[in-house]
């Protein structure tokens, strides 16, 4: 059975990247994230309204992962506590750091799997706009929902209000709870080292890292069971959709990108032009009619001479 690159991930032969090129770049599909998230707030009787119906769906498919978990987390500080920093923190860490190792080991998979994780955020900020979500920490109390970041905020930097900084709680979309990015992008991390990690530790790593992610964003409360299988969807749906993004970026460049053409090459020794100007010249001349100091052929006596190449000088030809 002929082997087959998996969409999205497959070599392209491209341009050679740079990390100048490509910082721009990243920093600011992430400020359209961050800015995706704080403007497109929704009403928040609607995002808890849908947060509901979630639970509601759960209910009648017999899942129920979410309050198991949270009680854990509660109960155990041990847990809880790293649990908290895990969800504030990883996130923004990990998939960074995944993009600068794939660009420096595996430059030419890099593009691909970037656009895949830029298509598949974008893909969540649509999710975000149409169903803003309330997440089960928001929750009413009678819910049984513990806000585990604002029962542990003496612990971190972060405040009673959301998992950024103390202060800035209000700067933050709070009902951006459909999909689950921290699960998806988690999702692509473990793609990216299970493929092309070369260690037992990226292996292990890959499985792991977006195992415990996806019990995290239940346990604390800041996602249901079905955000985090909409987030692992919007990763499969932008896997499915990098490359005809590629196809359309380098459409877009070639058109509206000016081209310049190569120098011309220098002439090689194989294409010299001729300066000879047609006329020929025998082993013992450098140029036509002139003798090489060292030829051991007199005037007119060489190989092939003609008599009118011996001069005025040269004795007629016996008869």
């Amino acid at each position: 059975m002929p082997h087959t690159e998996t969409p999205g991930t497959e070599a392209v032969p491209a341009t050679r990247l740079r990390w100048w090129t490509e910082l721009p770049l990243i920093l600011l599909v992430y400020a359209c994230y961050s800015a995706g998230r704080l403007v497109v707030r929704g009403d928040v009787a609607d995002a808890v309204d849908h947060g509901l119906a979630i639970l509601r769906v759960e209910q009648a498919l017999f899942l129920n992962a979410e309050h198991p978990l949270n009680r854990l987390f509660t109960r155990e500080p041990w847990i809880g506590i790293p649990a908290d920093f895990w969800y504030a923190s990883l996130h923004y860490l990990v998939t960074p750091a995944v993009l600068i190792w794939l660009f420096r080991s595996h430059a030419v998979r890099y593009r691909a799997a970037r656009t895949w994780l830029m298509t598949s955020t974008f893909i969540g900020l649509i999710g975000f706009t149409l169903l803003p979500t309330c997440p089960p920490r928001l929750l009413d109390a009678s819910h049984g929902f513990v806000d585990t970041m604002a029962y542990y905020s003496s612990y971190g930097w972060w405040g009673g209000e959301a998992s950024a900084p103390r202060g800035l709680g209000g700067m933050t979309n709070q009902y951006a709870a459909m999909p689950s990015l921290h699960v998806g992008w988690a999702l692509w991390c473990g793609v990216i080292l299970w493929k092309y990690g070369r260690t037992r530790l990226t292996k292990t790593a890959a499985v792991v890292y977006p195992l415990v992610t996806t019990i995290v964003v239940m346990g604390t409360a800041n996602h249901y069971f079905l955000d985090a299988v909409a987030g692992a969807a919007v990763m499969g749906a932008g896997l499915l959709l990098a490359p005809r993004v590629m196809r359309c970026a380098d459409l877009a460049k070639a058109r509206y990108l000016p081209r310049y053409a190569p120098a011309p090459a220098a002439p090689s020794a194989t294409h010299s032009p001729i300066v000879s100007a047609g006329c020929q010249t025998s082993a013992g001349e450098r140029i036509p009619r002139q003798r090489h100091p060292e030829s051991p052929y007199g005037p007119g006596t060489e190989p092939g001479a003609s008599p009118s190449d011996a001069g005025e000088s040269a004795p007629a030809p016996a008869r």
